[in-house]
């Protein structure tokens, strides 16, 4: 039985590992793009607040070797995504940002290891401590649903890794089978619960993972054929005007009072305008704002 959870704990750590280097390909495009965009820093102070106290639990557990290996190395790969969420966050989201990290990485960390060796002796100690633990380790598994406002509003995944969803539903069901084996309470129900937090993520992104987000249709919409084809339309009807209008007899129209420059002059502005054909149309309009920021309108 010690050899199986063993064999379990080893793969716990390998699916612990691909869980926290999931966020790297977000992060790449983070650094890319200079700019965290809609993506929410929380997730990942969580974690890192819940693998640093997870790593404290291993080293005054006798038997915490793999806990300590696979926190400890969360950890380090937390702390790396903190940073760079503060680098390239907005200015009023970097404040609140770090803000909490100080309250909840340093502050609350430093309080808990504080009370811990102070306060309390013997098994106590892993019984405070883990208790805490599986409480943070819960709020980790739920963090991502953070984001379901969004998802919802703009019927899009795209600031819902699917990675991170999935590999986080893989962890939690494979801890929980390591908790059973070894007997450990702290580390199999917050675990269970995380298995049932990550079906309800999946379940999220099959609902909406080829729907686009509300965004990006109205660019669509705005910049696509569609607005082309309503101005070409208009131009026609305003040709049509314009030809029973020169159809009328010329002492009719001398008869009528003749418009000052300006006005006629706006009015040859808006028929050449509604003249033009659709490419020449398409090439007279201003670049959508993101395109300039991006560089490319294809870009995400």
């Amino acid at each position: 039985m010690a050899s199986l959870s063993f064999i379990i704990g080893i793969i716990g750590n390998i699916i612990s590992i691909l869980v926290f280097a999931s966020p790297i390909k977000t992060f790449w495009w983070v650094v890319k793009k200079k700019s965290t965009k809609n993506y929410k820093g929380v997730p990942y102070i969580t974690t890192l607040l819940s693998t640093s106290l997870w790593t404290f639990y291993g080293i005054m557990n006798p038997d915490g070797l793999l806990v300590v290996t696979v926190n400890g190395a969360g950890a380090i790969f937390q702390l790396i995504y903190v940073i760079l969420f503060l680098v390239y966050a907005p200015k009023d989201k970097k404040v609140k940002t770090a803000k909490l990290v100080a309250i909840l990485d340093v502050g609350f960390l430093g309080a808990v290891i504080a009370v811990t060796l102070l306060a309390f002796h013997g098994t106590m100690r892993l019984t405070f401590v883990g208790i805490i633990c599986a409480g943070l380790t819960i709020g980790m598994y739920a963090s991502p649903l953070s984001v379901i406002r969004t998802v919802i509003k703009t019927k899009s995944v795209e600031y819902m890794p699917f990675l991170l969803s999935f590999f986080l539903f893989l962890n939690a069901g494979v801890w929980s089978a390591y908790a059973l084996l070894v007997k450990d309470i702290y580390i199999g129900v917050p675990n269970a619960i995380g298995f049932i937090l990550g079906s309800a993520q999946l379940i999220l992104y099959l609902m909406y993972n080829n729907k686009k987000s509300a965004e990006a249709v109205e660019e669509e919409e705005g910049g696509g054929g569609g607005g082309s084809a309503h101005l070409v339309k208009g131009g026609i009807e305003m040709h049509s005007v314009e030809d029973n209008l020169n159809n009328r007899s010329l002492n009719k129209w001398k008869s009528l009072p003749k418009p000052n420059f300006s006005r006629q002059h706006s009015m040859q502005k808006i028929i050449k305008t509604l003249s033009l054909t659709p490419y020449e149309l398409q090439s007279s309009w201003p670049l959508h704002e993101s395109d300039i920021e991006e560089g490319n309108p294809d870009l995400p």
